[in-house]
């Protein structure tokens, strides 16, 4: 019940602005861009590690990295950089990193033995 009231007050004291940021159409480029960028970095992580974790924090490294490089490219052509834009990348990459575990297809796994055996043998061990 308290987590309810804390997202209730949550959103009832929060500026309510977040339109301004859909109907951009340059944040809608850098998010699919950012889906791209973390979605090359999540598979390549993955093929070469096999690790999860290293594969979603790579994509969203990858992602960050787009953004910045993009916003370093607007600053050295005259263009208007904005903290927005990266923020809209790398939240790309966030969202594909944590939508690809999703589509993959889970490994069965086998089961060990827990101990080995030792044949049975036709001694026998008791003698009257």
């Amino acid at each position: 019940m308290k987590k309810i009231l804390l997202i209730i007050t949550f959103m009832l004291t929060t500026a309510m602005d977040g339109q301004s940021f859909v109907e951009q159409k340059d944040k809608h480029l850098h998010f699919a861009a950012g889906n791209v960028a973390g979605a090359v970095g999540y598979t390549l992580s993955y093929q070469n590690h096999e690790d999860k974790t290293r594969a979603l924090i790579t994509g969203i490294c990858t992602a960050f990295a787009a953004g910045v490089a993009k916003e370093f490219y607007d600053a050295a052509t005259g263009g208007y950089v904005e903290l927005a834009d990266v923020a809209a990348t790398t939240l790309g990459g966030i969202t594909i990193g944590f939508t690809i575990p999703l589509f993959e297809v889970k490994k069965p796994k086998l089961r060990a033995n827990k101990r080995k055996r030792r044949p049975k043998s036709n001694k026998k061990c008791y003698k009257p």
